[in-house]
């Protein structure tokens, strides 16, 4: 037979499950006005999250993080987000050619991950329950009562640009959320990401709090760098873009053609911090295919393969 008890005006269910009358509520997080989105979808690279806490239960917390993030990106359709496995990929490969195993022209860039024109990276510095004392009991891995509790994740948010390696910016973004009417702390060993949006628990929706802050902020420092392309070849008075229908590129669109000078390199390090550039022209685009579109010269000459390409 099931037995029914309440606890502080709320329903509990056992042995089947807990079922209880209010859910956890989430700390606000009031989004900034975002700029509307201008020009073709960024390339962005996500790289598993690095867990700075002493969590450790049956969910790989980095990679899931890293997932959540990802999701929310591409929900913004701003951007269009490389898969973590072709991130390892090109990250194996760019060590390969640094050991000297690999010739010059066969090996990626240090720094360049697949042509993504942006790496996000996070390191997750609070995960967990805090507050509530003494009173509660524990059902199954949940604890009940003992003193109000709060669920807090902490994330640091680095935006990089792959060319030079450089931090374009850093913010540390914390998500709280906590259960009304209980107490409600969850076992770490119990715990796991809400998957499709839907929280069950305290840390899922700090988890998304501190996700939704991560992304309003990438989006407002995104929305000041310029669409970022490659000429992939020139042929027959046309110049052909790397990127096209599925990056949003559009007839009509104006991309104004760099030609990349000698590399800059730190004597001590040996790091590229970039390299000097001399806009040589316009072109304008007249013909889109999915992966990559057709232009024509609107001033300017001497494009050829690997100029580097910016929105106007």
């Amino acid at each position: 037979m099931r037995k029914i008890f309440f606890v502080l005006a709320s329903l509990l269910i056992l042995p089947d499950g807990l079922v209880f009358a209010q859910a956890p509520q989430a700390q606000a997080v009031i989004p900034r006005a975002l700029p509307a989105a201008m020009g073709p979808k960024k390339l962005i690279a996500v790289a598993d999250f690095e867990n700075k806490t002493n969590w450790a239960g049956q969910v790989n917390l980095s990679t899931g993080m890293a997932e959540q993030m990802i999701t929310a990106l591409m929900n913004t359709g701003r951007y269009t987000v490389l898969e973590r496995d072709n991130i390892k990929g090109v990250l194996a490969e760019q060590d390969f050619g640094a050991s000297g195993r690999a010739t010059a022209e066969g090996g990626a860039k240090i720094g360049q991950m697949n042509r993504a024109q942006i790496m996000i990276q996070g390191a997750i510095t609070e995960f967990g329950m805090q507050g509530g004392s003494g009173g509660g009991f524990n059902i199954k891995g949940v604890t009940i009562g003992g003193g109000r509790k709060q669920a807090v994740v902490g994330i640091d948010v680095r935006i990089y640009d792959t060319t030079t390696g450089q931090i374009l910016s850093s913010k540390a973004c914390r998500g709280v959320a906590e259960d009304k009417g209980m107490a409600v702390g969850y076992s770490d060993h119990d715990w796991g990401f809400a998957m499709g949006g839907q929280e069950k628990t305290p840390l899922d929706f700090a988890v998304r709090a501190a996700i939704t802050q991560a992304v309003d902020f990438i989006t407002m420092e995104l929305s000041n760098v310029p669409w970022a392309g490659r000429v992939a070849m020139v042929k027959d008075g046309l110049v052909y873009v790397n990127a096209g229908r599925q990056s949003g590129i559009q007839v009509g669109d104006r991309f104004a053609v760099y030609k990349e000078g000698e590399a800059v390199v730190d004597p001590e390090t040996g790091m590229t911090l970039g390299s000097e550039t001399s806009k040589i022209g316009q072109i304008e685009v007249v013909s889109v295919e999915d992966k990559f579109s057709k232009a024509t010269p609107v001033n300017g000459t001497g494009f050829e393969k690997n100029n580097i390409l910016k929105f106007e």
